[in-house]
């Protein structure tokens, strides 16, 4: 059985440290991620690691509905679908409050359900959510759930800011609603992939130093006082988070 892996947002950053941690544990690899040039140099940097995996870069925007479908037609070529590491995403200084939705929230059930039909006994898939809705404490009323819990309507983003008003174009607000509403999907599509032996689960990083986190650090310095705050009093490195993906992924190595 020839083994397949994905890691999406793998031209840089918490993406690019999952990959590295993956290589060797499934026979291909597909990197992932909108930026071509950042994932073919990843792509580049881990084949000649000479890690034992292959390695293909994958151009592709989560939202592309049709790209995901080439995407998953990519991985029944080569094999079976062994491992998903979701670690594209985008943070609040960088788009606003309806692109953050569509990418981390309507992206992350468009990928799901594009890969949903290759999963089998001993898939594991980790979505990357965000501590930020679990600092806030947040807690959707029944309406809201029902909206956050149903990310491929077609009028989701009419209806988020109808529930949420004009608070919601804040991107900071945002970014923790699509958060939490990842952590809603990952519990519903555990009990789809439940059946077939397959598993999902989702990460909260907090503060991590890569780029994006020092994008948004620069713009608020208010970050620090989080960060002081942790039992480590440092920003977290993204190898460190890799290492907890690397943690659930699934027990057997490639073949």
């Amino acid at each position: 059985m020839t083994t397949v892996g994905i890691v999406t947002g793998a031209g840089r950053g918490m993406g690019l440290a999952c990959a590295r941690r993956l290589m060797g544990t499934v026979d291909t690899l597909l990197l992932v991620d909108r930026d071509e040039a950042t994932v073919s140099a990843a792509a580049k940097e881990l084949a000649a690691a000479g890690d034992g995996s292959a390695v293909e870069p994958f151009v592709l925007d989560v939202t592309d509905r049709d790209g995901l479908a080439g995407l998953a037609a990519r991985v029944t070529e080569l094999g079976t679908l062994r491992a998903v590491a979701h670690a594209a995403g985008i943070s609040p200084t960088m788009a606003d409050w309806r692109r953050i939705f569509a990418v981390d929230l309507v992206g992350t059930a468009m990928l799901a359900e594009a890969l949903r039909p290759l999963a089998t006994t001993g898939t594991a898939m980790v979505c990357f959510a965000s501590m930020a809705p679990l600092l806030a404490n947040m807690a959707a009323d029944p309406a809201l759930a029902a909206i956050l819990d149903d990310p491929l309507d077609e009028r989701f983003l009419d209806r988020i800011h109808g529930s949420l008003g004009p608070a919601v174009e804040d991107t900071g607000v945002a970014y923790a609603w699509a958060k939490h509403g990842v952590h809603r999907f990952v519990r519903q599509e555990a009990v789809r992939l439940g059946p077939v032996g397959a598993r999902v689960c989702s990460v909260s990083p907090g503060v991590i130093d890569t780029p994006q986190g020092q994008q948004e650090a620069a713009v608020h310095p208010s970050m620090d006082r989080l960060v002081r705050q942790t039992p480590l009093g440092r920003t977290g490195r993204a190898e460190e988070v890799a290492a907890v993906v690397g943690f659930v992924r699934p027990a057997k190595r490639r073949s």
